[in-house]
């Protein structure tokens, strides 16, 4: 059985085969961001299936494919459709593609996701800048003996979001005028959704949103030492007090609405900050 090394080696070596470029920019495209992938001027598309050693993703509306190309003049290799631990996988397998995305030469990583809002000061649409995290996800994607050529064995996460990204990332919403927040994102294994008593616990710990994803990749990219932004759309609001059964259709659309307002940031940051980061 071949180690994780060899494995991003045999993906990246397959992908450099299919396309010359090279990547400054990764981006996982969550549930309603499909609009920005349109916006790539595409050089080279593979499904998920064609690369050596990625998963395959099996959550309602994402594409499954790896979108390379450049967006408002920034290289990037983007995720269209992301992979969880609730389908199944380890998460040393949900963060393979950051893995590669580094190995191709991405220093920075920007992350995508649909959430559930547990802020009573939030509403459906609005926008997150994580800040900050709490992983209850009842594993890590470093666990294991650690690979010195990957990153260190016990990486800092003091930081585990860039701080300058998310300043600039703020004042484009302002002058946007577009709602957002910052705020500490709690991630779950899934894939139910949670117990009123359980929001209240997670409140209580101190997160502002809950969700299945971000969190994994976030742990692998500051492993790796790349410059990580995530932003979280919050699709359904879960108020112990006031909750109602979740319908995942309108939570797509709510994803879908709030993904529209999230486009205009990520073109402004592509445009201003990140084509010369």
């Amino acid at each position: 059985m071949t180690g994780l090394w060899e494995q991003i080696a045999e993906a990246t070596t397959w992908i450099q085969s299919q396309w010359n470029g090279r990547p400054s920019v990764g981006l996982i495209l969550g549930t309603g961001l499909g609009g920005l992938a349109a916006q790539i001027e595409v050089e080279a598309t593979f499904s998920y299936a064609q690369i050596p050693h990625f998963p395959r993703s099996t959550a309602p509306s994402h594409a499954g494919q790896l979108v390379c190309g450049r967006l408002h003049g920034v290289p990037v290799m983007a995720m269209e459709g992301r992979f969880h631990y609730y389908e199944g996988y380890s998460l040393q397998q949900v963060t393979f593609p950051v893995r590669v995305m580094k190995a191709l030469g991405a220093g920075i990583l920007v992350v995508t996701s649909a959430v559930g809002g547990m802020n009573p000061q939030y509403q459906h649409g609005d926008i997150i800048i994580l800040e900050d995290h709490i992983n209850l996800i009842p594993d890590n994607p470093l666990r294991g003996i650690n690979d010195d050529r990957l990153g260190p064995r016990f990486p800092d996460m003091s930081q585990p979001y860039d701080r300058a990204l998310i300043s600039q990332a703020k004042q484009i919403a302002l002058r946007l005028g577009i709602a957002s927040h910052t705020g500490v994102l709690v991630a779950v294994p899934g894939p139910n959704l949670e117990t009123r008593a359980e929001y209240r616990m997670l409140r209580t710990m101190g997160a502002d949103v809950v969700g299945m994803s971000t969190v994994p990749e976030v742990i692998a990219a500051n492993h790796a030492g790349m410059r990580t932004i995530a932003f979280s759309i919050v699709t359904d609001m879960c108020l112990p007090d006031a909750l109602e059964p979740a319908d995942i259709s309108r939570i797509i659309a709510i994803a879908g609405e709030g993904g529209k307002k999230l486009e205009q940031i990520l073109t402004q940051l592509f445009e201003t900050v990140l084509k010369d980061a």
